[in-house]
């Protein structure tokens, strides 16, 4: 007879994001007078694998738990609540082997009047919020979801799931 094993739940305490502590991920976009000259605090961008795709993604409340990662090897990602809603998502720095560091693993909370650039090769999962439904801006190349969506299971690998508290 097969015996299920149980989920070992981590809970991940989600911390304010800053410019200095979301660096190894990617950048945290704030807002800037109109006639500030471009500077290296501006999303530095990677789209130069193919199409840009920028579109409005309406996510569901699903809970602040997850078992998945996801990164992006082709590109960057930009995603920002346009509700001016405040939400979460988990990140690993981005790595040349085929599984994220979990002793990097962070949570972050985002302020609905920003939005986070990833890294080209971050690990993420979410976004996750509170509200019953947010809409968010996302930049990516049109294909990111097909070609470049490269998952990691911490569910079938190490038997964990993990849940961002704030």
């Amino acid at each position: 007879m097969t015996q299920l094993l149980s989920l070992k739940k981590i809970k991940i305490p989600a911390i304010p994001i800053s410019k200095s502590n979301f660096k190894p991920y990617g950048q945290l976009i704030t807002p800037v007078d109109d006639r500030k000259a471009f500077d290296a605090e501006d999303a530095i961008l990677t789209l130069n694998n193919g199409t840009p795709r920028f579109y409005i993604m309406r996510l569901q409340y699903r809970g602040k738990t997850f078992s998945k990662i996801t990164r992006h090897n082709l590109c960057t990602q930009c995603l920002g609540s346009i509700n001016n809603c405040d939400w979460l998502i988990a990140v690993c720095p981005p790595s040349t082997g085929l599984t994220p560091d979990i002793d990097q693993l962070k949570a972050f909370k985002i302020p609905g009047d920003c939005f986070i650039k990833l890294d080209v090769g971050t690990w993420h999962a979410g976004p996750y919020f509170s509200h019953e439904e947010v809409d968010f801006y996302n930049l990516e190349l049109s294909d990111t979801n097909v070609v470049d969506h490269f998952t990691y299971n911490f569910s079938t690998q190490h038997n964990l799931e993990f849940e961002i508290v704030d």
